[in-house]
């Protein structure tokens, strides 16, 4: 296959992303804008930061009136899963240019990257990651932009009830994982024990930060992690 050809196939393979990204970009379009964001900052936010729960949390601390350092400090620790799923998908295209590595790392998501791990290698190119970036980031700035349009149409209550897109989103991020893990599971639990217990303490978008740091640190040596090399032999099956 060409390049044209392997991108194409991106394309497709991301097509049905789009059922889940607009819903979710609409919904934060809303909240951004019930947090006090105006109708370009919200839009420019989905093109320059393109992670979704990040965005959320984001704003949902912004209402709260948490301070610039701590939101940026939630978001980057929320974010570091993508240090390993960007290095993951660097170490399939190699051959690529660093432009292209570069390009290809700020589009990594959940969901590209679960896609792109499931290809067998001929089929894992740059050209079919950028592909598959291409549709997904299309269709998350989509939904903010059509997020900040209803804005003006819906009633209220519906636009108010959208609030619970943050847990509905994180709870789809946690699913899969603890489906698979019961430690997992156990830590999550104990992860949102402490962060209730903290929030009585301290302002709870410290709280947040700091029950993230330590259900991680606990993570390391209480969850198992799966055999990596029983998923390399299914990815190459």
């Amino acid at each position: 296959m060409d390049k044209k050809q392997h991108y194409i196939s991106g394309l497709r393979a991301g097509a049905p992303v789009i059922l889940g990204f607009v819903p979710v970009g609409i919904a934060y379009a809303i909240m951004a804008q019930q947090a006090g964001l105006g109708i370009l900052e919200t839009i420019l936010m989905s093109i320059t930061v393109f992670a979704g729960a990040s965005q959320i949390m984001a704003v949902g601390m912004y209402a709260q009136g948490a301070s610039l350092f701590a939101i940026i400090l939630a978001t980057f620790i929320l974010n570091l899963r993508h240090l390993i799923m960007s290095t993951c998908v660097i170490n399939r295209i190699k051959q690529s240019s660093l432009a292209m590595k570069l390009l290809l790392a700020f589009g990594v998501t959940d969901e590209s990257f679960a896609i792109f791990s499931m290809q067998v290698d001929k089929q894992a190119t740059a050209w079919f990651f950028l592909g598959l970036v291409t549709i997904t980031y299309a269709a998350w700035v989509a939904g903010a932009i059509i997020g900040t349009i209803v804005t003006q149409f819906l009633p209220a209550i519906v636009t108010a009830s959208l609030g619970i897109a943050l847990y509905a989103l994180f709870l789809g991020l946690l699913m899969p994982g603890v489906k698979r893990n019961l430690r997992l599971g156990i830590l999550v639990i104990l992860t949102a024990a402490i962060n209730l217990i903290l929030s009585k303490i301290i302002p709870s978008s410290w709280a947040l930060i700091v029950s993230a740091l330590l259900g991680a640190g606990i993570g390391v040596f209480f969850v198992e992690l799966e055999d990596t090399q029983e998923q390399e032999e299914e990815r190459h099956e």
